[in-house]
């Protein structure tokens, strides 16, 4: 049987790893790792645990909601490689890198499409076999182009969606169809520099790092809880231009960081932060 991932949110009190775990015991799974994190001012408790057994645990989450604080959130998923939709806009960086470390097995995911508002990227994706949509915005307005994309998206069921940089602002009711499951790469060290050009906005304060910043979209642009940040040493010979080149390593590497801890069930929301188990 394949490994299955128990995620725990609950609120804190005594004893809660002892009983989670003597569940699994009893029923006769045997924990592979385990992970916990008490927030000792909101007192609340968060777990990771990976376990393998001879059969299927489908009675798992509903023992462990009997026993556990009543506002408990209980989450069993199998170790699966989960469906991801891609959308970008014209830029092939981080679709790219998302492409080849597919290709390569490193990331746990199926790729099951890319969508762009761009015809730019069509013959890059193809490449990888993967199907490829282009739902332009010409001419529409924002609400119908969205539906037009969310029909395309919802036709692959994902588990997540990926903004590869997809240069549209996304609205509310976009957000709230995929709630805190749609993650996107802002390139800067959040919460310095939001908004458009912030390669721009860091050399005119003449910073002396720059960054990327994986996070969870939210209806508030580049505020949700941010998940993995990567930067970059700078100095004063850097242009605005030069800092665009190089703050692309690390746009890539903070979206891929940041997807594999979300499909490995590592990630937990926690208000406007995160919580998460490397």
């Amino acid at each position: 049987m394949p490994p299955y991932i128990l995620r725990i949110d609950c609120p804190d009190e005594p004893g809660l790893v002892h009983k989670i775990t003597g569940v699994l015991f009893n029923a006769g799974y045997n924990i592979l790792s385990n992970q916990e994190f008490v927030d000792l001012e909101a007192k609340h408790f968060f777990m990771r645990t990976a376990f393998q057994g001879p059969t299927q645990p489908d009675r798992v989450v509903s023992y462990l909601q009997q026993i556990l604080p009543a506002e408990s959130i209980v989450k069993l998923v199998a170790a699966e490689r989960q469906r991801i939709v891609i959308l970008a806009t014209t830029e092939a960086h981080c679709l790219g890198d998302l492409l080849i470390r597919h290709y390569s097995g490193e990331l746990p995911a199926q790729i099951k499409a890319v969508v762009a508002n761009h015809e730019t990227l069509g013959s890059l994706v193809q490449s990888f076999g993967i199907p490829f949509h282009c739902v332009s915005h010409k001419d529409l307005e924002r609400a119908e182009h969205e539906q037009r994309v969310m029909d395309v998206v919802d036709s692959y069921a994902p588990e997540y969606l990926v903004l590869a940089k997809y240069m549209r602002i996304l609205t509310p009711a976009f957000v709230a169809r995929y709630r805190n499951r749609v993650v996107n790469i802002h390139h800067s060290f959040l919460p310095a520099f939001i908004g458009a050009k912030p390669y721009h906005q860091a050399y005119d304060r003449g910073v002396k790092i720059i960054g990327a910043t994986a996070h969870i979209v939210t209806d508030d642009l580049d505020t949700g809880p941010i998940i993995a940040q990567n930067v970059i040493p700078v100095n004063h010979t850097y242009t605005a231009a030069a800092m665009v080149q190089a703050g692309r390593d690390a746009e890539k590497i903070a979206l891929a960081r940041a997807l594999r801890l979300m499909l490995d069930e590592r990630v937990f929301l926690h208000g406007n932060r995160s919580v998460v188990f490397e």
